[in-house]
C-alpha cells in the first residue's frame, strides 16, 4: 500500500487512536515499531518509517513495541484498500490456509498464480503471504504464552508451528527474547482464554440481539453479553464462549478445553461471527453519504454484519428459513438437531447437542420434521454436496462464483445464495435483492419496488450492500417492536 509519510507522521503526532490498525511506524533508532496512539515519546520525523501491516514492519527488521503492543491492533491484516483477491487470501490465511498448505495451493484456490499473488501482497499489504501467516502465528503464540498454561509443544501446535523449535526461533526473531521471558503467571483455570481486538468502536448489541433471536436451543445461547455454543473443533466436541462485555472494543474467546490443533480456526471463526476486521464506523459513514435512507438510521453508529460459526450450518439454516418466520425456522432447526445432532459427551447447562454433520443431515428423514418435501430435498442435496466434497464452501472465490455454485444446486435460489455469501462467507457486497424487508425500506411507504428496481437502487450502496441490508433488517425489527401491541397483566 502507498502510505504518504508526511500524512502518517501528522496523524501520529496527533495520537489519534482512530488511525489504529491503518498503519504502523518503525523507529530506526530503536528498531521498534508501534501503533498510532502509543504513549512513548514521539521520535523525530527522519527516524520514522511507515508500514501497512505488522508483517511488513517485521519483514523490515522491526520488533513490536512492549508498551502499545501493535501485534494486538485490530485488523492487522491491513485489508483496507486491498483488492478482492487479497481480501479473500487474507481471510483464508486467517483460517489456516498456509498452516498446512503452500502459497501455490492458496493461489489455485483463488484462481491466480502464486507469483501474481505474491506481487499483489507486496504491493497492497507490504509483505508476502508467508510473512503475513508467520506474523499471525507468532503473535497468537505470544498471547498464549501470556495467558495460558499450555505446555510449549502444545502451544506451538496451537499457534500453527511445526514444533517447539520453530516457535522458539520465531519468538526470538520477532521479540528478541526466549518464549520463557513472555510467560505470564501460571493458572489452574481449565481451557483457553484469548482476547481478540475489533477494528474501531465495537457495539455488540445489534449482533447479539440478531444471534439471540435465531439461537437454536441446545446448540446456542446468548446471555449477559456472552454468546455460547457447542462446536466441532477438528475432531473434538467442545463449548465455545464469546464474551463481548469483558473487554472494551474487543471480545474474549474462551474454550472449555485446550485444543491445540484447532485454536487458530476458533479465533478465525469468532472473528467472523462478530465481523471484527471491519472498520464499522467507515462503512456506516460511506452508507450515510450514499443514501439519505441511512443518514438517520446510522447516525453516530458503526455497522457490522453477524457472521456464522460454520458455513454448512448457516446454509442449512438459510434453507430452513425460506418462506417462513424466524421463529418457525428456529423450531424446525431444533427438531433437526434433536433428530440427528450428536449429544455432547458432557453437556454444559442448556448446551446439550452439536449441530449435525453434512453426512448426518444427508441421511436424515427430513420430511418427518415438519417441512415441505421440496425443502427437504433441497437441504438433503446441499448436505450431500458438502459431504461428498462436490461443494467446498471454504474454497469459493468471490461473490459471483459463490452465488453461481450455490444456485446450481436444486432448491437454492438467489436470496438463499446471497444470504449464505453474506453471513457465512463474509462477502461485503452480497445483496438478497428479493428480500421483502429491504424492498419495503426502499419503498419508504410508497409502491413496493421490484427486485430489478431494488438492485438498481442498491448500486449506490456498493461495495457494502450486505451492511446496508443488515441495517435495514435492524430497522424493520425496531419498527416491528414499536408496532407490537402492549400486553397487560391477565391477558394472553
Amino acid at each position: 500500500m502507498n502510505l504518504d509519510p508526511e500524512i502518517c507522521y501528522r496523524a501520529w503526532v496527533s495520537r489519534d487512536r482512530r488511525f489504529d490498525g491503518r498503519f504502523f511506524m518503525g523507529v530506526t533508532s530503536t528498531g521498534i515499531y508501534c501503533r498510532p496512539g502509543c504513549p512513548a515519546r514521539v521520535p523525530a520525523r527522519h527516524r520514522c518509517e511507515f508500514y501497512a501491516s505488522p508483517a511488513a514492519a517485521e519483514a523490515a527488521g522491526f520488533r513490536p513495541c512492549k508498551r502499545c503492543r501493535p501485534e494486538s491492533s485490530p485488523g492487522t491484516a491491513a485489508a483496507l484498500g486491498t483488492s478482492a483477491t487479497v481480501t479473500r487470501a487474507l481471510r483464508l490465511i486467517d483460517e489456516g490456509a498456509l498452516d498446512s498448505g503452500s502459497v501455490e495451493e492458496l493461489g489455485a484456490r483463488l484462481g491466480v498464480t502464486d507469483r501474481w499473488l505474491r506481487e499483489l501482497f507486496t504491493a497492497q499489504v507490504g509483505a508476502s503471504p508467508l510473512q503475513v501467516a508467520l506474523t499471525r502465528r507468532v503473535h497468537l503464540a505470544k498471547q498464549l504464552l501470556e495467558t495460558s498454561d499450555l505446555a510449549l509443544e502444545d502451544l506451538a501446535l496451537a499457534a500453527g508451528f511445526g514444533g517447539a523449535r520453530q516457535l522458539r526461533a520465531a519468538v526470538q526473531q520477532t521479540f528478541r527474547c526466549a518464549p520463557s521471558t513472555l510467560r505470564g503467571k501460571r493458572t489452574s483455570t481449565p481451557g483457553v482464554s484469548l482476547r481478540i481486538a475489533a477494528r474501531g468502536t465495537f457495539e455488540p448489541g445489534p449482533l447479539l440481539e440478531f444471534l439471540a433471536t435465531r439461537a437454536i436451543p441446545g446448540v446456542e445461547e446468548v446471555r449477559d453479553g456472552v454468546y455460547r455454543r457447542t462446536a466441532w473443533l477438528g475432531s473434538a466436541a467442545t463449548v465455545v464462549a464469546i464474551d463481548t462485555a469483558a473487554e472494551h472494543d474487543a471480545i474474549t474467546l474462551r474454550l472449555s478445553a485446550a485444543l491445540p490443533h484447532a485454536l487458530l480456526a476458533a479465533v478465525a471463526r469468532a472473528t467472523r461471527v462478530f465481523d471484527l476486521h471491519t472498520d464499522a464506523a467507515e462503512v456506516a459513514a460511506q452508507l450515510r453519504a450514499s443514501d439519505p435512507l441511512f443518514a438517520r438510521l446510522l447516525r453516530g453508529r458503526g455497522l457490522r454484519v453477524p457472521g456464522a460459526w460454520d458455513a454448512f450450518e448457516l446454509g442449512v439454516r438459510a434453507l430452513l428459513g425460506q418462506q417462513v418466520t424466524v421463529a418457525g425456522a428456529r423450531t424446525v432447526a431444533t427438531r433437526l438437531v434433536r433428530a440427528c445432532g450428536q449429544r455432547l459427551p458432557a453437556p454444559e447447562g442448556a448446551l446439550t447437542h452439536l449441530f449435525p454433520t453434512p453426512a448426518a443431515v444427508a441421511a436424515a428423514p427430513l420430511e418427518t420434521l415438519g417441512m415441505p418435501g421440496a425443502r427437504a430435498r433441497a437441504i438433503r442435496g446441499f448436505a450431500r454436496a458438502v459431504a461428498d466434497g462436490a461443494l467446498d464452501l471454504q474454497a469459493l472465490g468471490g461473490l459471483d462464483e459463490a452465488v453461481a455454485a450455490l444456485t446450481a444446486l436444486p432448491g437454492i435460489g438467489d436470496w438463499t445464495a446471497q444470504y449464505i455469501a453474506m453471513r457465512a462467507l463474509g462477502e461485503p457486497d452480497a445483496f438478497p435483492a428479493g428480500d421483502l424487508a429491504v424492498r419495503k425500506a426502499i419503498a419508504c411507504g410508497g409502491a413496493l419496488p421490484s427486485e430489478r428496481q431494488a438492485v438498481a437502487h442498491a448500486e449506490r450502496w456498493r461495495p457494502f450492500r450486505a451492511y446496508a441490508t443488515f441495517a435495514l433488517w435492524t430497522l424493520e425489527a425496531l419498527q416491528t417492536q414499536a408496532a407490537a401491541p402492549v400486553r397487560r397483566k391477565g391477558k394472553s
